[in-house]
């Protein structure tokens, strides 16, 4: 039983994919945690690229060549 486990304890086979695993994990995680602070902070900074859009009064139709 002990040089099973031993052999177990130091495969290293597949131990990449779990560590994405975790990672992925994690970052989904602090996603769900944080959502609503992500979501404000996303709506505030597409809100403030409109508002810069908006003041510098542009034309935002496209004319053709003709």
């Amino acid at each position: 039983m002990k040089p099973w486990l031993l052999k177990f304890w130091n495969d290293e086979e597949g131990l990449g994919t779990l560590e994405i695993l975790l990672i992925v994990a994690v970052l989904i995680a602090i996603a769900v945690i944080f959502r609503k602070w992500i979501i404000k902070w996303f709506n505030d900074l597409i809100g403030k690229a409109g508002e810069s859009f908006d003041k510098t009064g542009t034309d935002t139709e496209i004319k053709s060549p003709t």
